[in-house]
């Protein structure tokens, strides 16, 4: 099935898109949306005040402008300095680095359409706002990360940036970190994106829908260290049909050089601890390089139990294990075969896939019927599904299926299924995504015996 290259409507006005093609959409929205600007915040009262400032000087109208704070437990709550524009603060005990946190108690204080993650001590440029909001205003699935420039901003306070931005004065401007240029340039500003896309989304220059954002589930506040929610945010968003975009437009500098060019104690320590807490929540087989195995996985397997015995199960289950996978045995016979088996394998359990599980792994496998096949079969069927614009891989012989579904596409159609806001046309859920038939013959694919032979 291929996919129009066309914008899918929905029943308020706004529209999603099949794939990642935000590229369909052109212009900017009628009616510009209400904005709430969240800002972490903890003992940076000078940041804050040229924040606000900025704030003042944007294109986007102030009427429709939220400004939420969000302290993390400072020990001089932020003092607002004076503004037309609406400024609420909010505010969390002081126990430890809980940005995570503290944007989701920021971004639970407003009514806006449209969330603004800006972190304190950055400075949006007059135009941010407008830029980063044109694609979530229009499409409620887009997650947006601005461009995130550095400087040297000791020298520029509040009264000084209509100079700055007619070009009378200048900070020391210092480098961009290269890897997020070079993923921007090379995937033409996230319209090409894969597995690994959400490491560049970041957190303090990024902006959703708040429908996209509570749908997700916000951000995981379990992080209690710096670095690695947004990321994690990020990858539970793409699971959940999250359409990414890099609006190279929208530009906020930060004051002070990129984490990479800041002097760290430990700092290899510091990001294996990073990776250590991604990997067991973020599903990317490259964060998962060691083979080590953890309760949410990648690809999520619900075997159907029906005709099976205890024998015929094995083989099937079998295909899937070398795999990241955790499997589910669904059905009446499910218990009683798997205690029959005697296994004693964490990834395999009884019942279907739970919902949380499917709203943060990549990808889910239907398995129906005694259905076996070989173990490259498998990998092909998961790599197909991974391609671009691919919602479904369906495999089928007489008397047994396999069928991949990435879990961007099925969340995404889950989203405006059902609920206020619909498909206008409830067959648009078929445009979202394409399925991909492969033929059984070429993958091995058959129906097993009801009691095959497990002897050696």
């Amino acid at each position: 099935m291929t996919v129009p290259d066309a914008v899918v409507p929905l029943t308020d006005g706004h529209v999603t898109v099949p794939a990642n093609r935000w590229d369909l959409v052109t212009g900017y929205p009628r009616d510009l949306p209400t904005v709430a600007v969240v800002v972490p915040f903890y003992n940076q009262q000078t940041e804050l005040e040229r924040l606000v400032a900025a704030l003042e000087l944007q294109t986007h109208p102030r009427r429709l402008i939220h400004v939420v704070v969000a302290d993390d437990g400072s020990a001089l709550p932020p003092v607002i300095p004076p503004t037309s524009l609406r400024v609420s603060t909010v505010r969390q005990d002081d126990l430890g680095f809980r940005a995570a946190a503290a944007r989701n108690l920021g971004a639970a204080a407003t009514d806006a359409a449209v969330l603004c993650f800006l972190d304190a001590d950055t400075v949006p440029e007059p135009s941010y706002l407008t830029e980063i909001t044109r694609l979530p205003a229009q499409v409620p699935d887009a997650l947006v990360v601005g461009r995130r420039r550095h400087a040297e901003l000791d020298g520029i306070g509040p009264e000084r940036l209509p100079d700055w931005w007619a070009g009378a004065i200048a900070p020391p401007v210092l480098r961009e970190p290269a890897w997020l240029a070079d993923a921007y340039r090379a995937s033409g500003d996230l319209l090409d994106v894969d597995h690994r896309s959400y490491r560049y989304v970041i957190s303090s220059v990024m902006c959703c829908s708040a429908s996209l954002f509570a749908d997700t589930g916000g951000f995981d506040e379990s992080f209690g260290r710096y670095g690695g929610e947004d990321w994690e945010f990020a990858h539970r968003a793409m699971a959940n049909g999250a359409v990414l975009h890099h609006a190279r437009g929208a530009v906020a500098w930060h004051d002070g050089p990129d984490w990479a060019d800041r002097p760290v104690a430990d700092r290899r320590a510091t990001k294996n601890a990073e990776a250590l807490t991604l990997a067991r929540l973020i599903t990317d087989p490259d964060a998962r390089r060691p083979g080590l195995r953890y309760a949410l996985p990648d690809v999520a397997v619900q075997v159907d139990a029906a005709g099976h015995s205890a024998a015929s199960l094995v083989g099937t289950i079998a295909c899937f294990l070398h795999e990241d996978v955790g499997i589910w045995v669904d059905g009446p016979r499910g218990g009683p075969l798997l205690r029959e088996t005697g296994i004693e394998d964490q990834r395999v359990r009884t019942g279907p896939i739970p919902e949380g599980v499917r709203r943060r792994c990549r990808m889910a496998v239907t398995v129906t019927g005694r259905a076996v096949l070989p173990r490259g079969a498998v990998t092909a069927v998961i790599g197909e599904c991974a391609r671009p614009g691919v919602g479904a891989v369906a495999v089928e012989t007489e008397g047994a299926s396999v069928v991949c579904r990435a879990s961007w596409a099925v969340n995404r159609v889950r989203r405006w299924s059902a609920g206020a806001i619909r498909f206008a046309d409830p067959a648009d859920a078929d445009r979202v995504s394409r399925t991909v038939t492969l033929p059984a013959a070429d993958l091995d694919l058959r129906c097993a015996e009801s009691e095959p032979d497990l002897s050696w």
